[in-house]
């Protein structure tokens, strides 16, 4: 989990809500928020996994919703009141050619990765102050094109421009609107898919991950503490002129 022992950056009694808490960058993100000062809620669907990652950081509380869901993510926010920051991390992703990929498919992917997203920063908008953080975890596939993941591509390219787009709404207000774009990550998404790759190709698991660290300049996989750092920077004082932009994490990818 986190790797931020102790932090530069203060946010001792900020308010902060992370969707997809349960796991990986999420988790790894409320783990840091947590250790810099914050009050973290912690958002998903898995009661267990949110309880466990609770644990192990004081500051942290949990709260059940899944983000697909209208009427649940206006509910979770009603009950939270103010908040300082609110990052929009709840994903999932799912590998298939574009000519084998089904609608409902193709509808898992936009909900859950996109319209997820933004139901999470238009209800965190309504509770948020002059200075207050809005972050969304895209991917560097917001940026570019991966084969076989066509739906998962298009849903996060959304995420971009919606943040772009946002980020002009809120500039006379104070509020910076900020995606981040990892390349592969070391997080159980991550081993789904090399699992997946396993299966489907007769490669063994180290070859498996050669694809993915191949992509990466630096010939490593990013790690969720790169993430968290990142985002702890955004929400810091002296980011307030950083709005609107798609921040690429992903030791150089192009």
């Amino acid at each position: 989990m986190s790797q931020l022992n102790s932090s530069p950056h203060d946010m001792t009694d900020k308010r902060v809500v992370i969707t997809g808490g349960g796991s990986g960058i999420g988790a790894d993100m409320a783990l840091g928020f947590a250790n810099a000062g914050a009050r973290v809620t912690i958002v998903g669907r898995r009661r267990e996994a949110l309880e466990a990652v609770a644990a192990k950081q004081a500051g942290i509380e949990i709260r059940v919703a899944d983000v697909t869901n209208e009427a649940a993510v206006v509910g979770l926010f009603a009950t939270l009141g103010k908040v300082d920051v609110v990052v929009a991390n709840a994903g999932a992703a799912e590998s298939a050619p574009l000519e084998k990929t089904e609608l409902d498919q193709w509808q898992r992917m936009l909900d859950v990765n996109l319209t997820g997203v933004f139901l999470t920063l238009r209800e965190g908008l309504k509770h948020l102050d002059s200075g207050g953080r809005l972050l969304a975890v895209a991917s560097t596939a917001g940026l570019k094109g991966y084969a076989y993941v066509g739906a998962y591509c298009a849903a996060k390219h959304g995420v971009v421009g919606l943040v772009r787009a946002l980020a002009q709404e809120t500039a006379q207000r104070g509020i910076t609107v900020n995606a981040l774009c990892p390349g592969f990550t070391e997080t159980p998404l991550l081993e789904a898919s090399i699992d997946s790759i396993v299966d489907k190709t007769g490669r063994n698991a180290e070859q498996a991950r050669a694809h993915f660290t191949r992509t990466n300049p630096t010939g490593r996989l990013i790690q969720p503490a790169d993430v968290t750092a990142t985002a702890l920077w955004l929400c810091s004082p002296g980011s307030e002129a950083i709005t609107g932009q798609a921040l690429s994490i992903s030791g150089g990818e192009i």
